[in-house]
């Protein structure tokens, strides 16, 4: 297989690729500001790059790259856009506390020290802990 050969196929998958993506953009499948469509129109614009400076043909060529260079500024758009967006999201989301329903200290019984712990370790018992009746999640203002 010659190299001419795989210029030449290159090029008619870079064709189809274009045509695709056109399609998919025209028929409302896809979007413009689509990482679907900026991906498809570049791969097709780089292997059309190819086909076209194989052959000498640099006004081709020299479209193709700025077809390249205008998806790689678009891509970024997108990607710089969706972060922001998100950002803007995770700003303005509610936080949640929690807050607890905690039994007042003076209600709470004191621990009793079982019968067969020795008296030298029964200062070393657990303090007594308050009960916890409940959890309420609130959003914070």
């Amino acid at each position: 297989m010659s190299l001419m050969l795989v210029v030449t196929v290159l090029g008619w998958v870079g064709a189809l690729a274009g045509l695709v993506a056109y399609a998919m953009v025209s028929r409302g499948r896809w979007s413009a500001d689509s990482m679907a469509f900026q991906g498809t129109n570049m791969l097709a614009a780089g292997t059309l790059l190819t086909v076209a400076a194989a052959n000498g043909i640099w006004p081709s060529a020299a479209s193709n790259l700025a077809a390249i260079l205008i998806g790689v500024n678009a891509v970024y758009t997108v990607v710089r856009a969706k972060k922001r967006a998100a950002k803007e999201a995770a700003a303005a989301a509610p936080v949640l506390a929690v807050v607890e329903d905690v039994t007042p200290v003076e209600d709470v019984t004191p621990v009793q020290v079982p019968d067969h712990v020795p008296a030298d370790l029964a200062d070393r018992m657990p303090a007594a802990r308050p009960a916890v009746s409940y959890r309420a999640y609130a959003e914070a203002a």
